[in-house]
């Protein structure tokens, strides 16, 4: 009988939310998930399973029973003639990109960090941009899941479909997620470019820049006019970087967690700082080309909060223009840079933001340097007021202050996802506080 851990202490990557779960548990194989489900029932808990823990929201706390799914991480199968691959559902995106690699096969598309896993990254709708490229799970073509009554459901297109359009983005609450099966194309390499811009000069050529790149988005500092473009394209050629400026980025990384620092004092500097770093670090053009997967990840510098919302594509630059507009009407606003624009194709997952329609994604973040907190809620508030103005959705791994009443007026299939949830979890074992305040 696997044995759970007491006293386990957890704490997601931004460090925002913690919890102690009475038990904390690590299988590693599909006898061992069945064997802590049988437990949780006998002992009327409930179960959480928690993926790389990157998540900047309360997603996966819990008191009563976690499981960590990091030892089921294996490459179960890999079809190089359908470009498919097979994994185990706790697999780190690093781990899988590098055998990918081995076979000459790569994702289509990436979301900012590879320390996640494969179900944690599908389960909470990651994305990245690029209008013909849609959010990670439309790359699931199977999975197979176990319910709380330690049943394996297999899902697809062709076998229990209408689950598996919700276990495509399952948010952890229909079953523990065993196996994923992932559509590949052949690896390839990125080329990108950055340099600056306007978001006058962005915004009044949206179409242009969207069909310019395969994955285009672009990084906007608040209180400025300044916009910092990035375009990421194939290429042939070989792997190269490129700087226009001297400055180093683990040098100037430093150097803006303490300003920033310095600035949860004197909130005012905030706009100087956006302006300043602009000009320091993001003013020049930048280049390299990289396998994809090393250009699509980044560092996400420090700890932070952040807000993402999906809107209808077409209200890209009405939201932006009345973020703007409302920052400058409250100039004492602490809005840190960038607030990053990116775009997905729409898709047919029940809980996915882009649900029926391609979408823009904008992203605010409020840094936390040296772990310290600076006021987000008239800040939050307005941003997010703006986003339902426009018709927008969460992105489900980040904080957000939506209720059930919301989702059903921004999702047309929230009710579907809700039915197909109670039928698969009617005694609500994959519950926590966070899916309580979603679905009830």
């Amino acid at each position: 009988m696997i044995q759970g851990t007491e006293g386990y202490h957890f704490q997601n990557w931004a460090q925002t939310y913690s919890c102690h779960p009475e038990q904390y548990f690590q299988p590693s194989s599909v006898e061992d998930v069945r064997q802590i489900l049988e437990l949780a029932r006998r002992c009327s808990k409930r179960v959480k399973v928690v993926g790389g823990g990157h998540s900047p929201s309360d997603i996966a706390c819990t008191d009563d029973f976690m499981m960590r799914m990091d030892k089921m991480n294996k490459v179960l199968e890999v079809d190089e003639e359908k470009r498919q691959v097979t994994v185990e559902a706790g697999i780190f995106l690093r781990d899988l990109n590098e055998e990918l690699a081995k076979h000459g096969l790569a994702l289509s598309n990436l979301g900012a960090v590879a320390e996640v896993s494969a179900a944690g990254v599908t389960g909470t709708g990651t994305h990245n941009t690029g209008v013909d490229h849609g959010i990670l799970s439309t790359q699931v073509m199977r999975l197979s899941l176990m319910t709380a009554s330690g049943e394996v459901l297999h899902c697809s297109e062709s076998v229990n479909e209408d689950i598996f359009q919700a276990a495509r983005l399952h948010l952890g609450c229909l079953g523990v997620i065993i196996t994923i099966t992932f559509q590949c194309q052949p690896a390839f390499r990125l080329h990108e470019r950055q340099f600056p811009s306007t978001l006058t000069e962005v915004l009044d050529n949206l179409d242009f820049h969207r069909k310019k790149s395969e994955y285009f988005r672009f990084l906007w500092f608040p209180n400025t006019e300044h916009v910092r473009i990035i375009y990421q394209d194939r290429t042939e050629k070989p792997a190269q970087c490129t700087s226009s400026w001297f400055w180093s980025y683990a040098v100037g990384y430093h150097l803006l967690e303490f300003v920033l620092w310095v600035s949860t004092f004197f909130p005012g500097l905030v706009c100087w700082i956006n302006h300043l770093f602009f000009k320091l670090l993001y003013s020049g053009k930048e280049e390299r080309i990289g396998r994809s997967d090393k250009v699509f990840t980044y560092e996400c510098l420090f700890k932070q909060h952040v807000q993402d919302w999906s809107i209808p594509m077409e209200q890209t630059k009405e939201a932006l223009l009345q973020l703007k507009a409302w920052l400058e009407n409250n100039p004492d606003t602490v809005a840190h840079f960038p607030v990053e624009v990116r775009f997905a194709r729409g898709d047919n997952i029940l809980l996915s933001p882009c649900f029926q329609r391609d979408s823009c994604y904008i992203n605010i973040i409020l840094y936390r340097p040296y772990g310290k907190d600076v006021p987000k809620q008239q800040y939050w508030a307005a941003y997010e007021n703006i986003m339902k103005d426009v018709g927008g959705r969460p992105h489900w791994a980040k904080a957000h202050n939506c209720t059930r009443k919301d989702f059903e007026k921004m999702y047309p299939g929230f009710q579907k996802f809700c039915s197909i949830r109670e039928k698969q979890d009617p005694s609500g074992v994959f519950l926590n506080t966070y899916l309580e305040n979603i679905f009830f």
